[in-house]
């Protein structure tokens, strides 16, 4: 049977995987595991990045005491995660394939190093017929250094992995245009590269996860502009993972197009790494343009008003415009005591060079 796409990356919330009082549907997991082994035998490389974790834990430990979050989130999540990829281990034996679990943490991303080790990791894996189950390390992730959930996890990993689709499954058909009681309402079928879907977002978030429509839009949206198809779509159907590899322009679901223009691995990695600056680079109105202009044009100093931070050689900075507002992120060519004393300056060698310079679509 003939997919649209042959590396996809699956991302499950934790309203797909739980039933209402917590513990793990069962049925459904299973459901999508068969789906998945027959991607698989026809030859699509997936990772899956799995959430469940701590509402499994959950439902499984009677507490002494009263716990504070963090505190929950440890020791659910510890529980829940051994649960969790023991299940996934014995519903892919039963098809003769094999999963390796990838525990990680949002400092694991903050070094390039980290980063293309994970990658490596994950690459091995696929190359000898392994499917990664990756989750956040729940036990040891700090609260302020946490992705905003798995959405954000799953972004990060399909751009790392250089995947051509990524698949958000939650217990809803998409992005509505509207409140879900309204009976106009209707799911946003295709949303083009760089619309915005701000007005139409609900901000409320999903019973046994951290995130919501908001953060699976905006993550979409940054991962379309790299390059890659994003669908969010109902992980509660029959059938979905495979019919939307088949023909996803008929499956109910929001279809994020991707940009026409790829990013490179470097670039994909500084665009993820937001919460690792060091600093803030200020540009003025007129580097601005120059720097969102058609023509590849790297950061001068004569363009800089103004530099905060103490950063170091090789840091990330955040590039800001002239209202102080965040138009991207770049690797600085030097230190902050050297940029400040370039300042402005003309015929100096760039202090970001345009290959490692990420701009924001949006």
């Amino acid at each position: 049977m003939a997919y649209h796409f042959t590396k996809v990356a699956i991302k499950i919330g934790s309203n797909v995987l739980t039933r209402k009082d917590g513990t793990l549907d069962i049925t459904r997991m299973s459901g999508l595991v068969d789906q998945m082994a027959e991607l698989h035998r026809a030859g699509v490389e997936l990772v899956l990045i799995s959430s469940g974790a701590v509402a499994s834990g959950r439902s499984e430990l009677k507490v002494s005491r009263k716990l504070d979050c963090v505190e929950q989130r440890q020791l659910y999540s510890a529980v829940g995660q051994a649960k969790l990829i023991n299940r996934y281990y014995e519903l892919f034996r039963e098809h003769g394939i094999t999963v390796g679990q990838v525990l990680t943490t949002k400092e694991s991303f903050g070094t390039r190093r980290h980063y293309l080790n994970q990658r490596n990791c994950m690459r091995v894996m696929l190359e000898n017929g392994v499917i990664p189950i990756v989750n956040e390390n729940d036990t040891i992730s700090v609260t302020e250094l946490m992705f905003t959930d798995n959405d954000e996890l799953s972004g990060l990993i399909a751009s790392m992995m250089g995947v051509q689709a990524l698949i958000i499954l939650s217990n809803v058909d998409g992005v509505y245009n509207g409140p879900l009681s309204s009976p106009d309402t209707t799911v946003i079928r295709t949303v083009e590269p760089d619309k915005d879907l701000s007005d139409y977002i609900q901000t409320e978030k999903s019973g046994f996860g951290r995130g919501g429509m908001l953060t699976k839009s905006t993550i979409a949206r940054k991962v379309a502009a790299e390059g890659i198809t994003v669908m969010i779509a109902n992980g509660k159907k029959d059938h979905i993972l495979t019919d939307l590899l088949q023909n996803p322009e008929e499956v109910v679901c929001t279809r994020f197009l991707p940009a026409a223009e790829s990013v490179s691995s470097l670039k994909k990695w500084i665009a993820h790494s937001e919460g690792f600056t060091k600093g803030e680079i200020h540009l003025s109105k007129q580097a601005v343009e120059a720097v969102k202009g058609e023509k590849a044009v790297s950061i001068l100093p004569v363009g800089v008003t103004s530099i905060k931070g103490d950063f170091e050689k090789d840091d990330l900075v955040s590039v800001m415009d002239e209202k102080g507002e965040q138009i991207g992120l770049g690797r600085i060519s030097i230190d902050a005591e050297q940029a400040l004393q370039m300042i402005g300056k003309h015929g100096q060698k760039p202090l970001v060079h345009y290959d490692y310079l990420y701009l924001e679509s949006f």
